[in-house]
């Protein structure tokens, strides 16, 4: 996979690209970053990048001419466009489900704004995909475009080295991820639940599932409301209400 992102602070993505399953995948060939500047692509002299908007208003907004050259400068197979994807609190809300999507790509290109926001004929006219990362705001795209790109880089074929890691994750089921321990098997007076340690396959398979479930409707009770459950599902959730009572 290629990754290019429009940014007008390419130092800032140079920490999270460079470190850890981000710096791995690189490593392995299974996906190329770069950081393109914004500003190298302005046509006027002094690179300005924004400009004040028509009609009035507080803040400057992105002009369109440096957007549409960076991404016209980079390299595209004609035969298999790119996603080009604008960071925005107006986008659609992301998921796995996206991340799942994104990442069967074979080139994706992240525009990172800043200021009040930008002209619209980027979003009309050059991007494919709008993505919130959630309902707050932001000083600038990138934070949001580096959360994104580290979930669908990590869904690649082989950078997790075992691929049960990422089908296993929370959401990747449809539900939150079952709790985890590992050594001592007894700690401050805190014990390891017995079946975690009983090596029966079947019981622990059993018990993750379950764990899983009742966290969900715990915390995320929103999740269940299109999950397709198993007989065995609602017998468990119906004796965790029985339990309570």
């Amino acid at each position: 996979m290629k990754i290019d992102v429009l940014t007008l602070f390419p130092d800032m993505l140079a920490g999270v690209m460079g470190s850890s399953i981000m710096k791995k995948a690189q490593e392995q060939g299974a996906v190329d970053y770069q950081a393109v500047d914004i500003r190298s692509h302005a046509d006027n002299k002094h690179q300005k990048v924004d400009d004040y908007p028509y009609g009035g208003g507080a803040g400057m907004v992105l002009m369109p001419q440096p957007i549409f050259s960076a991404v016209e400068a980079i390299d595209k197979n004609p035969e298999q466009p790119p996603r080009i994807i604008l960071m925005c609190p107006q986008g659609e809300r992301f998921d796995q489900k996206k991340a799942e999507s994104l990442a069967k790509e074979e080139h994706l290109i992240f525009i990172c704004g800043h200021y009040e926001g930008y002209d619209e004929r980027i979003r009309e006219h050059l991007v494919t995909d709008e993505i919130s990362i959630g309902d707050f705001i932001l000083t600038g795209g990138e934070i949001g475009a580096l959360a994104v790109i580290d979930s669908v880089v990590r869904l690649l074929p082989d950078v997790l080295g075992n691929e049960a890691s990422a089908v296993e994750d929370s959401f990747s089921t449809g539900l939150l991820e079952h709790p985890h321990y590992t050594r001592p098997a007894e700690f401050n007076g805190y014990e390891v639940p017995e079946v975690l340690r009983s090596g029966h396959h079947q019981k622990i398979t059993d018990w993750r599932k379950k764990q899983s479930l009742l966290r969900t409707k715990q915390r995320r009770p929103d999740l269940l409301e299109n999950y397709p459950l198993t007989d065995q599902e609602k017998q468990w959730l119906k004796e965790s209400e029985l339990n309570r009572d």
